[in-house]
């Protein structure tokens, strides 16, 4: 999935998203181990799209902590 495509998605559902991929990572792990999972690459791939969810999700919440900052700094100047 592309980053592009992680943006245009609600919080909700990069929540869900986010333990989808974390579920299938653990698939993975057990498959590797069981010597069932011949493409291992899939993992790789699955826990970069985990840490691109994370990035997008921590954005999100940082811009919204800097916009309530901003709010409570305006909210001083008026007083």
């Amino acid at each position: 999935m592309d980053l592009k495509e992680l943006q245009k998605f609600a919080d909700q559902e990069l929540h869900t998203h986010l333990s989808d991929l974390r579920k299938k990572v653990r698939e993975f792990r057990f498959s590797i181990a069981n010597s069932q999972l011949k493409n291992v690459r899939m993992m790789r791939q699955s826990k970069k799209e985990i840490a691109q969810v994370l990035t997008e999700l921590n954005k999100r919440r940082i811009s919204k902590s800097s916009v309530e900052d901003v709010k409570i700094e305006e909210s001083k100047k008026e007083e």
